[in-house]
């Protein structure tokens, strides 16, 4: 079997989203993902690594994946070398499956349980689903489109989400109410009323379900190293899970700093390519519990290294999804082949939302667990709409 085509898709509407399909002389045809920058991701993938690509047989993918970042400017990020490289893996895999027929869980080793703890990240409907991406904590917030509009409800009925996650069996939610303080002072300080602020979706959290809610803490590495540690000590009292990317990820030694002046786990970070960056984190004990986009960071081919690395310090595993429904698709499949996995990521006003206008099949997630995904490869494909879409852009470079 060789490759015969690299194909790429992109929307207007969903102009971060970037699909790539390897064609195959077997008619066979894998389907990958990454997100951000999508113009720039297919022109590296077109221009830089189709030629690396035509013509090899794509179940060689150790050997593709080390051509595709031996390059002198792909070193160890998440920039559009490695999303590029992200995608082409993750739609090797997804071939690997169909010529197999076999899931991607079963290639990457078996499942490891039947089901996966989830939680829930509280982003509303159309939280990245624009060409813009602005500051965080105002992406689309006050435009309901249905009944998990989650990022306005933590914003100001954090109880009311809490309650009703557990009503549908989820007991753990991630949240981010010191993105706007950040955005307001540049990280560098917070203020004692905008401080009370944040805290109150904690306070009422607790106050409405106790410790029944495990609540997880997003800081999109917006704050400097003192603030996030006066942040922390003020967020201990509520028993959080962990505290994800307080500071920017380019420093292993201040990470270190910072887990060392607090009793909540520190997780980190979706924003990291390749497993070198990760190790470094790990030497310096700077990090308990290791995130991963794999829509990022090398796709399934680095991920399940980079799973593996973290289970030889003793750290469990948490698959990174608030992206696309591929990428989603594949962390998933990750989650379950992984045997420290501790939880999974998902956002149920995705899921149950606009995930489901671009593919065929999405994760079934039933009493706060993720099923096993079914059918070989990833189990899932585009659907056919997307080919229909007015505002669709396709580029293919074949032989």
């Amino acid at each position: 079997m060789k490759i015969t085509a690299i194909e790429t898709l992109r929307t207007a509407e969903f102009a971060n989203v970037l699909w790539v399909r390897i064609h195959t002389d077997s008619d066979l045809i894998g389907l990958g993902e990454t997100f951000y920058g999508a113009g720039a991701v297919e022109a590296h993938v077109h221009d830089t690594l189709a030629a690396r690509l035509l013509g090899r047989d794509p179940l060689r993918i150790e050997a593709i994946h080390r051509d595709m970042l031996n390059l002198p400017m792909a070193q160890s990020s998440t920039g559009v070398e490695y999303r590029a490289a992200s995608a082409v893996d993750i739609a090797l895999w997804d071939l690997f499956g169909k010529v197999c027929g076999q899931p991607v869980h079963q290639m990457l080793g078996g499942l490891c349980r039947d089901r996966q703890r989830v939680y829930n990240t509280c982003a509303g409907y159309r939280y990245v689903r624009t060409t813009n991406i602005r500051p965080v904590d105002t992406w689309n917030l006050g435009e309901a489109a249905g009944p998990y509009e989650d990022l306005d409800g933590f914003m100001n009925r954090a109880d009311a989400v809490a309650e009703s996650l557990l009503e549908s069996g989820i007991g753990a939610m991630k949240i981010w109410p010191f993105d706007p303080p950040a955005q307001a002072n540049e990280g560098l300080f917070i203020s004692a009323e905008q401080l009370k602020k944040a805290i109150e979706p904690f306070e009422k959290i607790r106050k409405a379900v106790g410790d029944r809610m495990e609540i997880m803490v997003e800081f999109h590495s917006l704050w400097n190293l003192p603030t996030a540690k006066l942040i922390a000590k003020a967020l201990e009292p509520y028993k959080p899970t962990w505290f994800e990317d307080p500071i920017r990820m380019n420093s292993p030694q201040a990470l270190a700093e910072y887990a060392r002046s607090t009793d909540v786990w520190v997780c980190a970070s979706e924003t990291l390519g390749s497993r070198f960056a990760y190790k470094e984190m790990l030497d310096r004990d700077a990090t308990h519990v290791v995130m991963v986009d794999l829509c990022w960071t090398g796709g399934l081919t680095e991920g399940r290294k980079i799973a593996s690395m973290a289970e030889t310090y003793h750290r469990p595993f948490a698959p990174h999804d608030c992206i696309g429904p591929v990428g989603f698709v594949a962390a998933v499949h990750t989650s379950f082949s992984q045997p420290n996995t501790l939880i999974q990521e998902s956002v149920r006003a995705f899921y149950t939302g606009w995930y489901r206008e671009l593919v065929t099949e999405v994760p079934v997630i039933r009493d706060g667990y993720v099923l096993p995904m079914e059918g070989p490869g990833l189990g899932t494909e585009l659907q056919p709409a997307v080919f229909d879409r007015p505002d669709l852009t396709v580029r293919n470079t074949s032989r």
